[in-house]
C-alpha cells in the first residue's frame, strides 16, 4: 500500500497569451478550476496506477475543499486521514501559456496545519512492505518527521523535491528515493553539475540512495549505487504540463508497491507523465493504467 503525506489544492488556472513577466499584464483567454496540489495529484496517479492509496492531508469544510476532493473520493483514494477544517482550502493560482508551460503560486490554507504529530499518524501503521511519499506543500517539520520514522522502520520513503525550499537538501538524504527536476537537482548538488550522469552517481554513491531527475520531454534517469539508467518519454505536442511532474511520481511509486524493478517502474511513469501533459490541468489529465499500457504497446 502507499501513504502520500501532503497538500491537497484547488487550482486556479488562467489560460494567457504569454506568461508575464514580472509587472506586467498581459491577456488570457479563459479561466478554469481543477482538482490539484502536489500530495493529492500523486495520490491520485498511483490510484489510477492501480495501487491502494491513502493520502494524509488537510482540506478546507467548504465548497473549494469538496471541490478539491472530489476526484480523489470518485477514484477510491482512502481520505480517511484527511482532517477537513475551518479554514481556508488551500489553492494554487495557474498561469499556463498556449505551449502549455506555466508558473505558479500557492497559498497554503489548510495545509499550513500538517504538524509532526499528523506525520507519526500517517507513519504509525505502515510496515516494510509500504511505500510513503511526501513533497513539500505542507510544513517542512511533518515531512521531515514522515521520513525520519520511516527511515527508522526500514520502509520504502520517496521525498519529491519541488517546491525546492532551503531545508531540502538537508532532508534529502532521508529518502530512500529522491525525485528532481534538472533545476531542483542543481540547487542539491550545490551548483552547476557538468555531466549530468556523472554529478548524479557521484550523488547516489555517496549517500548509498537513488537519485532520480526528470527530464521533460527526454524522459528521466536514475543513479544508484550501482548503476545508472535512463528511460524516454512518449514525442508529445504538449497542451499543459501542470501536474506531469506529479503523474510521474505517483506512477512510481505505484510500480514499485507492485513489485517491478527501479527501470521499468520509472518507464511506466514517464509515459505517464506525457500523457498527462495532452490534457489540461492536474488530476483531469492523470491517465489510468489502462491508458499507460497502450500507449507503451504503440
Amino acid at each position: 500500500m502507499i501513504t502520500v503525506l501532503g497538500s491537497i489544492n484547488l487550482d486556479l488556472i488562467g489560460r494567457v497569451s504569454r506568461i508575464p513577466r514580472p509587472g506586467e499584464t498581459v491577456a488570457g483567454t479563459e479561466f478554469s478550476t481543477a482538482a490539484g496540489g502536489k500530495g493529492a495529484n500523486q495520490a491520485l496517479a498511483a490510484r489510477r496506477a492501480g495501487a491502494l492509496v491513502k493520502l494524509v492531508g488537510a482540506a478546507g469544510r467548504d465548497a473549494m475543499g469538496e471541490e478539491a476532493l472530489a476526484l480523489l473520493k470518485s477514484g477510491n483514494v482512502d481520505l480517511t486521514a484527511v482532517k477537513r477544517l475551518d479554514t481556508q482550502q488551500g489553492v494554487a493560482m495557474i498561469f499556463v501559456d498556449p505551449h502549455g508551460e506555466n508558473v505558479i503560486g500557492i497559498l497554503p490554507g489548510a495545509n499550513a496545519s500538517m504538524t509532526p504529530d499528523d506525520a507519526d499518524r500517517a507513519v504509525a501503521h505502515l510496515t516494510r512492505k509500504d511505500v510513503l511519499v511526501v513533497q513539500q506543500e505542507i510544513p517542512q517539520a511533518a515531512t521531515m518527521r514522515a521520513l525520519g520514522l520511516a527511515r527508522l522502520n526500514g520502509m520504502t520513503s520517496i521525498l519529491n523535491t519541488a517546491p525546492f525550499l532551503d531545508t531540502t537538501a538537508a532532508v534529502a538524504g532521508t529518502a530512500s528515493i529522491v525525485v528532481a527536476n534538472e533545476t531542483e537537482f542543481a540547487l542539491l548538488a550545490g551548483g552547476e553539475t557538468g555531466d549530468l550522469a556523472t554529478a548524479m552517481s557521484l550523488w547516489a554513491t555517496s549517500r548509498r540512495q537513488t537519485i532520480i531527475v526528470t527530464l521533460g520531454p527526454d524522459g528521466a534517469m536514475a543513479a544508484t549505487p550501482d548503476a545508472v539508467m535512463s528511460v524516454p518519454a512518449l514525442q508529445i505536442e504538449p497542451v499543459d504540463t501542470v501536474g506531469a511532474g506529479d503523474t510521474f511520481v505517483g506512477y512510481l511509486a505505484a510500480g514499485l508497491d507492485a513489485g517491478l524493478d527501479l527501470e521499468a517502474s520509472m518507464r511506466r511513469a514517464a509515459v505517464a507523465a506525457s500523457l498527462a501533459c495532452l490534457k489540461p490541468g492536474a488530476q483531469p489529465a492523470i491517465p489510468t493504467s489502462a491508458e499507460v499500457d497502450a500507449a507503451i504497446r504503440g
